[in-house]
């Protein structure tokens, strides 16, 4: 009974709402099953912790596991699908194995499956058993035999494989973070770029997947498109292209696509282990999403003569960037730029000195401004990244053809960092959080945007800045802020303390990396 008006089940109201209740039934039924199945999966890390297992190194062995699991049930009917498995090194080969046969078998099967072309074999590349009990090993195996992953749902699968992720990255000291960028952000940036069907979608940093993942639901829910047999084809095998060069998050990234429905075992890779930065590779996408490695600089170690490590900051020279640098972020901004389309779009989180660093940042800037439509730039909140004292921005920009005058005619800013406090924990940053950023945005059409900012509101969050004005800043600085700090003005306003305390460790760590950075330079590192 609903605010006292009886609902009957024979009538078409009544009906409705059996069907309702069946579905959220059905739904409840599955997050249930998806959470059980989760802490069952990840309840053998704290087993496997007392051995010396990481979190990361356990990911890896389930992403081998969970994958030959799966090819070993895609061989079998209803798919009776051939798949370059040798007979030898399949899961049904470890099954009768027990003790120091399974171990040795184990490492052996590692080594040849690394050996593969395509997928197979970016998945097993440079593979390692990092379970060195062979009795927890099979419990594992046995763990991942019971259950039969192929006749779950993509959804199930995918959101099983990305809870490991993101426990994973909650791990501080495995340092997986830095591959994690939180999922509300992703999809903000997803809704706001709003991609469209049978348009390419690059990521050249991309971590364990995530922007691609969120771009793939986005493209599959019916609220957003009704997909034909092509277009799902396409969203398929040919939407998703990205560089990874770090081996173990390049194979997470892809058992994670796969398991999504995305590529097929037997195709090519769609991630690449080069080092995006130094060439142009030619390719042009519609779309670039991306959180490029937190970190100024690029550096490469070597040996010397004397069998001493040292470190040489890598500078790429290439006739398509506007500045010669050092500075990492500034090289991928310049090379994300390369990789659009004329009129391709592009959603990159950076850090506050691009927004103000002179020289090389203030040349990019400038050429940003006149020769793409740098429209939008959403300030960050602290507290949301696994890498603490980072202040980041969202860029969205647009790439547009030659022309004598600048594309940019005004800079939207969103200010969500003043006087906004999260935590990794207690008040973790939720998908909620940024409705009114979208709102504001306007997906449907950013050339109908109203300011919240005014001399009568001076604390609205949304503002826009004109080209002259962003031009006559000293530097083209784009860091601006004129939300007042509550905190400043008033002690009542003061956050809870344990925000309070994150944020100080956080500027603390913050001021640590700059004078190590100013260290390196004096020592010439």
């Amino acid at each position: 009974m609903f605010y006292g008006t009886p609902l009957v089940f024979g009538t078409k109201e009544g009906a409705g709402l059996l069907n309702l209740r069946k579905l959220y039934c059905v739904y409840t039924k599955k997050m249930t099953n998806t959470e059980t199945l989760i802490s069952k999966v990840w309840s053998f890390a704290d087993v496997l912790r007392d051995d010396g297992v990481g979190y990361g190194d356990y990911l890896e062995q389930l992403t081998y596991l969970l994958f030959l699991k799966l090819t070993d049930e895609y061989t079998k009917p209803p798919y009776n699908r051939k798949l370059p498995i040798p007979d030898g090194y399949n899961w049904e080969s470890m099954l009768s194995k027990r003790g120091a046969e399974l171990d040795s078998h184990y490492v052996k099967l590692l080594r040849e499956l690394g050996k593969a072309s395509g997928i197979l074999g970016q998945i097993f590349t440079k593979s390692q058993n990092k379970i060195q009990d062979p009795a927890k090993l099979y419990r594992v195996i046995d763990m991942i035999n019971t259950e039969n992953w192929s006749l779950m749902g993509t959804d199930l699968k995918g959101k099983i494989y990305e809870g490991l992720l993101e426990k994973n990255a909650e791990d501080v000291k495995s340092g997986a973070g830095q591959y994690f960028t939180p999922r509300a952000l992703i999809m903000a940036m997803v809704e706001c770029i709003h991609p469209e069907p049978e348009k390419t979608i690059c990521d050249p940093a991309c971590g364990t997947g995530g922007f691609f993942l969120a771009a793939y639901d986005f493209l599959c829910n019916p609220a957003n498109y009704r997909l034909d047999k092509e277009q799902k084809e396409f969203l398929k095998d040919r939407t998703f292209s990205g560089n990874e060069i770090v081996a173990s998050a390049r194979r997470m990234c892809l058992m994670n696509m796969f398991l999504h429905n995305i590529g097929e075992i037997d195709g090519e890779s769609p991630i690449s282990s080069a080092d995006s930065l130094v060439s142009d590779p030619g390719a042009r996408y519609e779309y670039v999403l991306t959180n490029p490695p937190f970190g100024k600089k690029s550096s490469m170690t070597f040996t010397t003569e004397e069998g001493k490590q040292e470190k040489e900051n890598l500078v790429y020279n290439r006739q398509d960037f506007w500045a010669t640098t050092s500075n990492k972020q500034l090289n991928f901004l310049q090379h994300i730029h390369t990789l659009l389309k004329s009129d391709g779009h592009a959603a990159v989180v950076l850090p506050d000195n691009v927004l103000f660093e002179g020289g090389a940042g203030e040349t990019v800037r400038k050429n940003m401004l006149a020769t793409t439509d740098l429209h939008t730039i959403l300030r960050l909140s602290t507290g949301i990244f696994y890498k603490q004292g980072v202040k980041a921005n969202v860029l969205f920009f647009d790439n547009k053809p030659a022309s004598k005058e600048p594309w940019t005619k005004e800079v939207w800013i969103y200010d969500f960092r003043t006087n906004v406090h999260f935590t990794l924990k207690k008040n973790p940053l939720k998908f909620e959080d940024m409705t009114d950023f979208i709102a504001r945005y306007n997906p449907e059409n950013r050339h109908k945007r109203k300011e919240t900012w005014s001399e009568d509101n001076p604390n609205g969050r949304w503002r826009k800045f004109s080209y002259d004005e962003i031009m006559a800043r000293e530097k083209t600085n784009l860091d601006i802020f004129w939300v007042k700090d509550e905190s400043l003005a008033d002690l009542d306003n003061l956050p809870d303390p344990d925000i309070l305390a994150t944020e100080i460790i956080e500027n603390v760590e913050a001021g640590l990396d700059s004078f190590k950075a100013i260290v390196e330079t004096l020592n010439g590192e």
